[in-house]
């Protein structure tokens, strides 16, 4: 039998979840407000500002993603939560699946 999952004194919403969350909103805003990057002008070599400016976002949702990912990873091991436990203090388990009728097992 499993036991219940104890709720932790911790805080749901902290800070550093709350960097997490603009760190992966911003490429969404960033590419999605089309207005604010629609021009020509500044071009970088023979690339007009509308490519080099989406462009860019690739390599910058990179870096929001990793900082974010490092950012909650950080906070779990100072919660002490383990990377097999989820985010409500429960553990998940792992089945196979199985493949060949594409139920479980």
């Amino acid at each position: 039998m499993v036991a219940p999952a104890t709720r932790s004194s911790a805080p749901l919403v902290t800070p550093t979840r709350v960097v997490v969350a603009v760190l992966l909103a911003a490429p969404f805003v960033g590419t999605l407000w089309v207005t604010s990057y629609s021009r020509v002008e500044p071009r970088l070599g023979a690339f007009p500002f509308f490519y080099w400016y989406q462009i860019l976002w690739i390599f910058l949702s990179a870096l929001c993603t990793i900082a974010a990912y490092l950012l909650v990873r950080r906070e779990n091991r100072r919660r002490g939560v383990s990377a097999s436990t989820g985010a409500g203090g429960t553990t998940q388990t792992m089945r196979p699946t199985d493949r060949t009728e594409g139920g479980t097992r």
